[in-house]
């Protein structure tokens, strides 16, 4: 069939009216900018124009939800970038609820409103992409969440009257107030731990935990630096324009950071001890 069929096939199964059935399968092209291929055939079409006119096949039914199960998956990189931005861009004009599953962090991140992480058919977290990014609820979350990978260290959390820090390797730095307050309304104790930082919140530094460099990758506006430290691999990202000569692997390197980006885990529940 041609594009305008493949819209129009839903509305002709329930008899609609010749002249509401052009007038929709017409709208939801100009929506998606397909107006041009509406006589062409799917083989005529690339495969970001194949995956418009599949939601142009839902929207003309003026869905109450649209459900999108990994729509971007079989689509090179490029398109995928394209496409989700179309897809941001045709939320906004057809105002209707987006539920859409994706592996993609990315794609959760850039077109979610708010987010459910699911592990084993269980949901993990609800929020919206700064919430479960700034606040993870476990470790799940926080290993699935950011890219690279946040950092994990087995470490130590000492209490100190009202007081919070954490200990890694001989550095020791105090959470940050509002982490303190948190951690004092579960009226949590010194214990060991697993700490997690992000690598875009670790800093190279004259002072912190010693390290050895394994690999360090330019990527243009930044380097990502592979370490080995307190028997963990690391990556710290330093952005190019805080760059002082160039790393090489077996170069001895200290890293470090601060209070309010340590995030504590719990070693027998995974949960993060803030929440």
């Amino acid at each position: 069939m041609t594009v305008y069929d493949n819209m129009a096939f839903s509305l002709k199964l329930r008899h609609a009216p010749k002249d509401e059935i052009d007038k929709k399968v017409r709208e939801a092209a100009q929506i998606l900018d397909i107006t041009q291929y509406l006589d062409r055939k799917p083989k005529a079409l690339s495969g970001g124009q194949r995956q418009r006119v599949a939601i142009g096949r839902a929207i003309v039914r003026d869905p109450k939800v649209m459900l999108m199960d990994e729509p971007l998956s079989n689509l090179d990189a490029k398109l995928r970038n394209e496409m989700r931005a179309e897809i941001i861009k045709l939320r906004k004009r057809i105002d209707t609820t987006f539920i859409y599953v994706t592996h993609d962090q990315t794609e959760a991140m850039t077109l979610g409103d708010r987010i459910v992480i699911m592990r084993d058919g269980y949901i993990q977290q609800i929020g919206t992409p700064q919430e479960v990014f700034n606040h993870p609820s476990n470790l799940f979350v926080a290993g699935f969440i950011g890219m690279p990978q946040m950092n994990f260290f087995d470490a130590k959390l000492i209490r100190e009257g009202n007081k919070f820090f954490v200990e890694l390797g001989g550095y020791k730095v105090e959470l940050s107030a509002d982490k303190e307050e948190r951690l004092l309304k579960n009226d949590v104790q010194s214990q060991d731990i697993t700490l997690g930082v992000r690598p875009e919140h670790t800093n190279i530094g004259q002072s912190g935990i010693k390290a050895k460099v394994d690999v360090s990758e330019m990527m243009g506006s930044s380097v990502h630096l592979h370490l080995s430290a307190e028997g963990k691999d690391v990556i710290v990202i330093v952005p190019t324009i805080d760059l002082e000569g160039n790393f090489r692997q077996g170069d001895s390197v200290s890293f470090n950071f601060n209070g309010n980006v340590a995030h504590v885990f719990s070693k027998e529940t995974e949960k993060n001890l803030e929440f």
